[in-house]
């Protein structure tokens, strides 16, 4: 079989691995065998229809290198980040109205600060300094972790800040 096999690979490996899978074949549709009829001929029957499936399916499949795997195969995902981004969330809470709804309006909600300060209806360097207060204000909740928790679940953190975004969108912000 294993000569077979290589007749029909060309390559040893590959023709090793065609005889071991024609013969699990084999093995689980023993049942099919009738008594008396050729056994090598039957083995040979299946090796070489196995070696047809494997060559239809081939086109399919590309090999892998290795080399390109290691450089491109890497995981995006932090699982940390919707930890991370739900503490973001909790500590948006802790600040004052008027810093969080400029920090979310020009953060997450991708507005420009001129766009921010016609919505709330105050200066653009108002917004501006809303902004940088509550940054600073944010990263030292953050650090302290002094912020209160509540059971929503993290990995809807960013679509309850996006809420927020479509709320402060359609209010006026009052001016400090």
């Amino acid at each position: 079989m294993r000569a077979f096999a290589r007749a029909l690979c060309g390559d040893s490996t590959a023709a090793d691995d065609l005889a071991q899978d024609a013969l699990a074949k084999a093995l689980k549709a023993r049942d099919s065998y009738q008594l008396g009829s050729n056994m090598k001929a039957w083995l040979f029957m299946i090796l070489r229809n196995q070696f047809f499936s494997e060559k239809r399916r081939s086109w399919r499949v590309s090999p892998l290198d290795q080399d390109v795997a290691e450089r491109t195969l890497r995981a995006v995902d932090n699982p940390t980040s919707a930890l991370e981004l739900n503490d973001v969330r909790m500590a948006l809470k802790m600040l004052p109205d008027v810093q969080r709804e400029a920090l979310v309006m020009v953060g997450a909600g991708g507005c420009s600060y001129e766009e921010a300060a016609a919505i709330a209806g105050v200066a653009v360097g108002t917004v501006k300094s809303r902004v940088c207060r509550a940054r600073m204000a944010l990263q030292a909740v953050l650090e302290t972790g002094a912020f209160d928790r509540d059971d929503a679940p993290a990995h809807q953190a960013m679509a309850a800040i996006l809420s927020d975004v479509g709320r402060y969108s359609r209010s006026v912000v009052s001016p400090l």
